[in-house]
């Protein structure tokens, strides 16, 4: 395995721990502060969008790249 791919597979695996990770603590940080329904999901919402923006560039430099 060289050292290029040994670097792809371990920022997916660990980048998409770190993602489920930051999901818990968004989770957390709702039950704690008491949020309700509408509170948790307006946390995930938009939370979850830095996230969400974070893979989607991913995603799209991938695509620019490869052309």
């Amino acid at each position: 395995m060289s050292e290029e791919e040994f670097t792809n597979w371990s920022m997916g695996i660990l980048l998409t721990g770190l993602i489920i990770f930051m999901g818990f603590i968004i989770w957390d940080l709702g039950k704690k502060s008491g949020a309700g329904k509408t509170g948790m999901i307006a946390l995930f919402v938009v939370l979850g969008f830095g996230v969400m923006g974070f893979v989607f560039k991913n995603i799209l430099v991938e695509f620019l790249v490869m052309k």
